[in-house]
């Protein structure tokens, strides 16, 4: 199936000639159809002479019921503009168009109502003249009378070859549902419905209510009023959600598919139909089924940033249409350049952006958008409807060529920055170079790592030196010859500092591993633990800290926090009696 909206100038017939296509009744409320105007959405479908089934959305024509309007067609990708030949073109059939051309509708038919009353051959070619400076282009035109059938059947074949013209939908996609309608039904609670542009929907389906990202679960599904397991688009589809209250969602809100869409607030947008500086302060942009109030901000001739009053779950190249609502006119169209765009907070950031945006068309640039962001996770890429086609760095962070060598050459001059600052570490932190260099991950820091650096315990070295700076390295050499014959015997504080190991050569060579620290000024070499390991196995099981003591050679300084040591790390077990045992292994 496919879906089609109507559009055109109130009292002009659509109704009318959606009820002579379909034989159901498009005008919901008792409202309607006492004062014979549409005001809110009506949904009707038909057989057409293929087999293939059309939804019709068919959308008010007062000029007050505009945004009800724009809420059906926003989601639907072919148009019924409907023109009376007894009146002609009138000032809605242009706000319609306007808004139609606004929204990139590329396909559609002029359906000339009334042909019975009055000649449709000048209305038809007014219409025609109008239509072929917009996105609608040139179009088939059919007169009909709803009331005497006439023509009627070639605008069913004309239906059948619009249908046959539109693109086949990306039914693989991620779901984006716009809602129009929300209402409760007794015994199964709270429906919506929609036009399903792209994507499918089952039963049991997990979705996200964009507006807040709650979950709500699929518990039912209804196309053309029959019961459906699964629905695929393009489809007219009501969906019975579990879990949701009928407060909480309603016209305007979407439900998508969980973390395929960011929420933008701020957007930068090329404008249409009209030079930015014309357009209001405020203004209102109707997206899909929503109507947000947006702050706009003139950027270049024709392009602007946008601030939305709530966030919505939009796409690189999404179209929309910006309308005064104190003027009740379509003030442009716009075009969806950037959902996530930079902050603007330097002298001169909103001319170098529009600059930028001079060059952007709102098609997806995969490599393009890499290269002006320098460093993007490809999951926030793919949420702004960007396909992922370059090689990750690490994990799933993309980086543009030129920005990567550039981090690359500062990775370089920060190390040897932090080593000239800090010469009795071991080189730099990679912590401390995340900071230095902005970057939102340390996995970041290690894989721009290239020889003759390198990584060593949490710091980026180079490989041409020792990991200890030399002095450091030359004080635990005259160490560790001391503790060669009683590898137990730890120091006291005071003959560390004559060897050349106070505070800070002591931190520095414990974080290169190069010495083990028990407590405070206690220290041994790495190996000990290992070694008074094999020591205490020997020992007649359990024993005490003396005997402990006695067969390790050393002081109660020394053995007490090494019994803990051991006890922490599992060689060594604690029993009641203050006695230990060694943990067979």
């Amino acid at each position: 199936m496919w879906v089609v909206a109507t559009a055109g100038h109130v009292d002009h017939g659509k109704s009318t000639l959606v009820r002579a296509l379909t034989g159901m009744e498009p005008d919901r409320w008792a409202e309607e159809r006492r004062r014979g105007m549409t005001i809110d959405l009506g949904f009707a479908w038909t057989v057409l002479p293929s087999g293939a089934t059309v939804a019709f959305v068919d959308v008010p024509g007062h000029e007050r019921f505009v945004p009800n309007m724009l809420a059906g067609v926003g989601p639907v990708p072919a148009a019924l503009l409907v023109v009376a030949a007894d009146e002609g073109w009138m000032p809605q059939s242009a706000e319609h168009l306007a808004a139609l051309d606004a929204l990139g509708v590329a396909f559609g038919l002029v359906v000339v109502t009334r042909a019975d009353l009055a000649d449709p051959g000048p209305v038809a070619a007014r219409a025609r003249a109008e239509v072929a400076g917009t996105s609608l282009g040139s179009v088939e035109v059919v007169p009909v009378s709803a009331v005497t059938g006439a023509g009627l059947p070639e605008l069913r074949a004309a239906l059948d070859r619009l249908g046959a013209r539109l693109p086949a939908p990306l039914v693989d996609a991620p779901v984006r549902l716009w809602v129009d309608r929300c209402f409760t039904v007794r015994g199964s609670g709270t429906v919506v419905t929609g036009t399903l542009r792209a994507g499918r929907l089952r039963v049991g389906d997990e979705l996200a209510v964009a507006a807040d990202g709650s979950r709500v679960r699929v518990r039912g599904l209804h196309r053309l009023g029959v019961a459906r397991d699964e629905v695929s688009a393009v489809s007219r589809v009501a969906v019975n959600l579990r879990g949701v209250a009928r407060d909480r969602v309603g016209r305007g809100d979407a439900l998508v598919t969980p973390e395929a869409f960011g929420r933008s607030e701020l957007v930068d947008v090329r404008v249409s139909g009209a030079p930015v500086a014309d357009l209001p302060g405020s203004v209102m942009l109707h997206v899909g089924s929503a109507a947000v109030p947006v702050r706009v901000r003139p950027l270049g001739p024709d392009t602007a940033r946008l601030r939305l009053a709530r966030p919505l779950p939009l796409l690189v190249g999404d179209r929309a249409v910006l309308r005064d609502p104190g003027r009740r006119l379509v003030a442009g169209g716009v075009t969806l350049l950037d959902v996530a765009p930079p902050p603007l907070a330097r002298r001169g950031a909103a001319a170098a952006r529009a600059g930028v945006l001079a060059g952007l068309d709102g098609r997806a640039d995969p490599v393009g958008e890499v290269r002006r962001r320098g460093l993007v996770r490809a999951g926030d890429l793919a949420r702004m409807g960007v396909p992922v086609t370059v090689t990750p760095v690490v994990g799933d962070w993309l980086a543009d060529d030129g920005h990567w060598v550039r981090l690359g050459a500062r990775l370089v001059a920060e190390v040897s920055q932090y080593a000239a600052e800090h010469p009795l570490e071991s080189g730099a932190p990679v912590e401390v170079l995340r900071q230095r260099l902005g970057l939102p991950e340390r996995s970041l820091v290690e894989a721009l790592v290239r020889a003759p650096l390198r990584v060593h315990a949490g710091r980026v070295v180079a490989g041409s030196v020792s990991v200890l700076p030399e002095p450091v390295a030359r004080a635990v050499d005259r160490l560790g010859v001391e503790l060669r014959s009683r590898p137990f015997r730890a120091p006291e504080a005071d003959r560390l500092v004559e060897l050349g190991l106070g505070p800070r050569e002591i931190g520095a060579a414990v974080r290169a591993g190069a010495l083990l620290r028990l407590a405070g000024s206690v220290v041994l070499l790495p190996g000990a633990v290992e070694q008074a390991a094999r020591v205490l196995a020997g020992l007649p099981q359990p024993f005490t800290l003396s005997a402990a003591r006695q067969a390790l050679d050393t002081t109660r300084r020394v053995a007490v926090p090494l019994l803990e040591l051991l006890d922490g790390r599992g060689v060594t077990r604690r029993l009641p009696g203050d006695v230990r045992t060694v943990v067979s292994r």
